[in-house]
């Protein structure tokens, strides 16, 4: 059965398919595969210690060469989105009626879950898609894991003060160790280069599952319309935005749009920010379930317009490539 031939006919196939497949069992046969032991820890628990790995052989790509590339790429997405997420969020808090929601949105929920991105989604897109340096971008992206951004968001417009105490640094450290300890075999050792990236493909399909093994379709139910609204509006708005961005500049469109996925880290973000401002207390139960449904919306809808972007770029391209064909045929006939 050609599983692996099958899967690369699907755009984006080798990421889309095993994820479905663990949301469908996390949704309907959640105990199935959480029976203990290896089958346990690589399908439902494995996602971070997968990631980790991954860091290594990713890093293991990078190049001095390419380090500032990969800076450009990272802080160029970061900002993108960040502003994105502030200006809609502030938007929502401005025209929020009586009840504090914003077309049924929780502004607290939009700001956290459009400035907060999904970097097993990014990583798994932008293996598939983007070059050494794209991927190597994760190092910058991971700045806007947790609540740190969504504040600093709020912080900006006056709606609370800023508090360091809910982001530390060490996060951020041990983050990008994986990465700098692939950077430095990759660097000096090409032969470590060679081993390592070679386990980057592979990686791909079971860190993919694991991201489905934590997507339950019920969240959607449970967030309402307003969540799945805001998934729709992550991807789109986002993604889009993002995609724009990295066409102008000459980068790759598909790579930016990657950036477009809710963080699942983000549901925890409402109770974070409460702890710090009693203010947002009265959102923190709505705006939870909403970024929830938004989290598995966007993990759906995400995978699935990459593919029909990437179909519709590679079309693009082979008819770009037919038309300076043929107008090399004509010229060379008139000659």
């Amino acid at each position: 059965m050609p599983i692996k031939r099958t899967l690369d006919r699907i755009p984006g196939g080798i990421m889309i398919i095993p994820l479905f497949l663990g949301a469908i069992v996390n949704t309907f046969a959640p105990n199935l595969l959480r029976i203990g032991g290896f089958t346990e820890a690589l399908f439902v628990n494995g996602v971070v210690p997968l990631i980790a790995f991954f860091f290594v052989c990713i890093g293991a790509e990078i190049n001095l060469k390419t380090a500032k590339s990969a800076l450009a790429k990272g802080t160029t997405m970061l900002v993108t989105k960040w502003v994105i997420g502030a200006v809609f969020g502030i938007i929502a808090y401005m025209l929020a009626g009586p009840n504090g929601l914003f077309l049924g949105l929780a502004p607290l929920a939009v700001i956290a879950a459009m400035t907060n991105s999904n970097g097993t989604m990014y990583i798994a897109i932008a293996s598939q898609f983007g070059k050494p340096d794209d991927r190597a971008a994760i190092g910058v992206l991971s700045l806007n894991d947790g609540p740190f951004l969504t504040m600093i968001a709020l912080a900006m417009f006056g709606a609370m003060g800023f508090g360091g105490n809910l982001f530390s640094i060490m996060d951020f450290v041990a983050v990008l160790l994986p990465l700098i300890l692939g950077m430095i075999l990759g660097n000096i050792d090409h032969d470590m280069r060679d081993f390592l990236t070679k386990g980057v493909d592979a990686l791909i399909p079971f860190m993919a599952f694991g991201l489905g093994m934590g997507i339950n379709f019920s969240s959607i139910l449970e967030g309402g319309l307003a969540g799945v609204a805001l998934g729709v509006l992550t991807v789109f708005l986002t993604g889009t935005t993002c995609s724009l961005v990295f066409k102008k500049l000459g980068w790759n469109p598909i790579v930016g749009v990657a950036e477009g996925a809710v963080a699942g880290n983000a549901i925890a973000t409402p109770a974070a920010i409460a702890t710090v401002s009693a203010a947002f207390a009265p959102e923190v139960e709505i705006a939870t379930v909403q970024i929830a449904a938004a989290c598995v919306t966007s993990g759906i809808l995400l995978p699935i317009y990459v593919a029909f972007l990437a179909k519709r770029l590679e079309k693009k391209n082979k008819n770009q490539i037919n038309q300076e064909l043929e107008f090399v045929e004509s010229k060379t006939v008139s000659k």
